[in-house]
C-alpha cells in the first residue's frame, strides 16, 4: 500500500516507509520512484515509460513525506524552489542527551565513501540548521530539525558531533532496539503552477517517537 498525501497532474506526494530507498542503487532493494512509476503504468493504464521525476532524497532508514513531479516542467521548478531555498523540510528526531531549548548548528561537511564529516571552510561545504526541543525524557530529547541547507547525512553527523547522535543510527552513532530516530514530518513548497503554498504534515508514531506521540508531545506541531 502507497500513503499518498496529495496527487495532480503535476505532483505526487507520498509518505516514504523507513527500508525504502528514494531511488535505485543497482541492487533489488525496493525504491520508491520505482514503486511509483509502477503505480502510475497500471493506476492510468499508461503504456511505455513513465515520467517521474525525483527532486530530493530521504536516506534509506529515514521515513517521511517526499515530493515527486510528473512533469519534467514540475521538476525544473521544485528544483529551483530548492536552490532558491523556498522548499522547506522540518524533521522530527530523537537524540541522546539533554539539549538547550532551541540552538543553531553550522559546520562544513565533506562527504567521503557514503560518510561525512566535519572539516574546515577551505574543504567543505557549509551545512546549517536549527532545533527546537519539544520535549525531554531521562537521557533523550525530542526535537523539531529545520534544514537551511542540504548536505549528505547533515542532520545526523551534526548532532553526532555534539555528542548527541540520533538513537539508532548505527553509522554515526550506536544501533538500537528500532531504526533511526529521524522523520521527514513537514514539507511546504509553491506548487509549481498555480504558486500556491503547499503544506503537507505526517506524525511519527513508531520507534523511538512511539512513547512521545502516545504523550501527545508534538501533537501541535
Amino acid at each position: 500500500m502507497i500513503n499518498i498525501l496529495y496527487q495532480d497532474n503535476h505532483l505526487l506526494v507520498v509518505e516514504k516507509e523507513v527500508g525504502i530507498l528514494s531511488q535505485s542503487d543497482g541492487s533489488n532493494t525496493k525504491d520508491m520512484l520505482t514503486i511509483l512509476k509502477d503505480y502510475l503504468k497500471k493506476e492510468y493504464h499508461k503504456p511505455g515509460n513513465v515520467y517521474l521525476g525525483l527532486v530530493h532524497r530521504l536516506d534509506k532508514p529515514v521515513g517521511g513525506i517526499m515530493v515527486f513531479a510528473k512533469t519534467s516542467k514540475a521538476a525544473s521548478r521544485l528544483s529551483e524552489q530548492i536552490r532558491n531555498h523556498e522548499f522547506e523540510k522540518s524533521y522530527l528526531a530523537v537524540v541522546k542527551g539533554e539539549l538547550s531549548s532551541a540552538g543553531t548548528y553550522e559546520d562544513y561537511l565533506v562527504k567521503k565513501n557514503f560518510h561525512s564529516y566535519i572539516t574546515d571552510k577551505d574543504h567543505g561545504k557549509l551545512a546549517r540548521l536549527k532545533y527546537n526541543v519539544i520535549k525531554k525524557e531521562k537521557d533523550r530529547t525530542l526535537v523539531k530539525v529545520e534544514l537551511e541547507t542540504g548536505r549528505y547525512h547533515q542532520i545526523r553527523v551534526q548532532f553526532a558531533s555534539r555528542n548527541h547522535p540520533l538513537l539508532g543510527d548505527e553509522k554515526y552513532g550506536k544501533k538500537g532496539k528500532y531504526p533511526i530516530a529521524l522523520y521527514a514530518y513537514q514539507l511546504s513548497f509553491l506548487h509549481p503552477i498555480s504558486k500556491e503554498r503547499l503544506v503537507f504534515k505526517l506524525l511519527p508514531k513508531e520507534g523511538y517517537f512511539r512513547k512521545f506521540y502516545e504523550e501527545c508531545s508534538y501533537h501541535e506541531l
